[in-house]
């Protein structure tokens, strides 16, 4: 199963990508999309994403598909097939 993720702002700039395509051969879901994520990407990903108690921040922005995860199950959400993951930090403005 192939799943897209698109990287913006200060993320773009801590993978090099605009987005990545992820390879699983089974079912994930949000979470454990964020947790290979932070495998792949490293200390600088993961302490951008989550919190010291190991949340995700709670200003970042996760769409699947264009709809948000909060209208969906959240992080237990089930990707599936062709899935397009958007990862939005804060975006500041003024």
């Amino acid at each position: 199963m192939k799943i897209t993720v698109k990287f913006f702002t200060s993320l773009r700039e801590i993978t090099g990508k605009k987005e990545d395509e992820i390879q699983s051969s089974s079912v994930i879901t949000v979470e454990e999309l964020l947790a290979h994520l932070s495998k792949k990407y490293g200390r600088e990903f993961t302490e951008y994403l989550y919190d010291e108690k190991g949340n995700v921040q709670k200003y970042i922005q996760i769409l699947i598909n264009g709809r948000g995860i909060n209208v969906l199950q959240g992080f237990e959400t089930k990707l599936k097939e062709g899935d397009t993951v958007a990862i939005f930090p804060p975006v500041g403005g003024g």
